[in-house]
């Protein structure tokens, strides 16, 4: 090789150099076909995200203070709907409900008895009137007797007095007949008082339906009482029930807060739950993906648990504002950084399957006419 062909060769500084570039050069192009990659399934209509299983938390706490006596669940029991899970001493609230339906049984003993009361008193009425007229018919019938004895015995004395002027009777005829006479007016005056007492007592008698309403309106008044008694019977009632504190649905217990013997006030958290009948999967979308998703898009979860078995889910909760930026936007590069919030909802029943805290993948498909494929590990 000659001289003059050595120094048209480049430097060899300067041939390491290029080696270096076109290295760098190859790895840069490396990145875009992954970060194509990687982006490609969202261009295409699918987005792929992953999160962590979580559920609306439900926490338990009692409505009235009280020393806790039992706790019949743990951390990572499963409950049923209505399923007891604690109780507070109840001996003060069960002696309350036990006065308090004693007070509402003798009342209703009282109504009934009022009720016998009436209606013994409505039969005495009828009968005491019936009697009562029939007395006044009597009456007015002897008063009528001695009406008609006394004119009689007038009549003789009349008779006597003439007969003793013209001589034909003695004084003692005439005495007896001025006494027949006098005792025939105190008889009919004894009839007519007769008839005084009988009308008044007929009076009295017509007076007994009035003594019927009389009864009627106490009776109302103990009836109301007795409502008021079992009205006190159910809140004492009520007071017991909140001394027992259940489970609002079927769901897992994931904390606990408290131990028996403790005091509480009322609405200290005793239990947190999560139903897993309402999990979801949280992920976080990029803000520049953000605008491709609609509430209601279908989306499928895959889980590390069930991998050849998606969960069909929707997207039900899309965040309204961004999370993990400053407060003030000003570049494309941190406008780059935001995130939004997005939750899929599971469409049917995932029976336990999802448990909260559980990592999972998603594939949100925001065209309908892509077909569903695996997310990429």
């Amino acid at each position: 090789m000659t001289a003059e062909t050595e120094d048209q060769r480049p430097p060899r500084r300067w041939r390491a150099g290029l080696a270096v570039a076109l290295l760098a050069a190859a790895v840069i192009a490396v990145a875009v076909v992954v970060a194509v990659q990687r982006r490609g399934p969202a261009d295409r209509g699918l987005l792929q995200v992953n999160g962590r299983v979580e559920g609306d938390l439900i926490t338990l706490a009692p409505k009235v203070p009280g020393r806790i006596a039992a706790l019949a669940v743990r951390e990572g029991d499963a409950v049923g709907a209505g399923q007891l899970v604690a109780r507070l001493e109840d001996a003060g609230a069960a002696a309350r409900l036990a006065q308090a339906q004693a007070a509402a049984e003798a009342l209703d003993q009282q109504v009934r008895a009022s009720d016998a009361a009436i209606a013994l008193l409505r039969a005495e009425s009828a009968a005491a009137q019936a009697a009562a007229q029939a007395g006044v018919v009597a009456a007015e019938a002897d008063l009528r007797r001695a009406d008609a004895a006394a004119e009689q015995e007038e009549r003789n004395l009349a008779r006597a007095r003439e007969l003793a002027a013209m001589g034909f009777v003695g004084p003692q005829a005439l005495e007896g007949s001025a006494l027949a006479l006098r005792v025939g007016q105190e008889q009919r005056a004894a009839a007519a008082a007769a008839r005084v007492r009988s009308r008044e007592i007929l009076n009295d008698a017509r007076l007994g339906p009035q003594r019927v309403s009389a009864r009627v309106a106490e009776r109302a008044a103990l009836q109301a009482q007795a409502q008021a008694a079992w009205a006190r019977v159910d809140e004492a009632r009520v007071q017991v029930d909140e001394l027992r504190v259940a489970a609002p649905a079927a769901a897992v217990v994931t904390n606990r807060y408290v131990n028996p013997g403790e005091v509480v006030a009322a609405g200290t958290p005793l239990f947190g739950l999560i139903d897993l009948s309402r999990v979801y999967l949280k992920v976080f979308v990029p803000e520049p993906l953000i605008g491709r998703l609609r509430l209601g898009h279908a989306a499928q979860i895959w889980s590390d648990a069930f991998p050849d078995a998606p969960f069909e889910a929707r997207v039900g909760y899309i965040a309204s504002r961004a999370e993990f930026t400053p407060k003030e936007i000003r570049t494309v590069d941190e406008r780059v950084k935001l995130v939004f919030e997005v939750r899929l909802y599971p469409v049917a029943d995932p029976r336990g399957r999802l448990l909260p805290g559980q990592p999972a993948d998603a594939m949100i498909r925001w065209d309908e006419q892509v077909p569903w494929r695996r997310p990429q590990r």
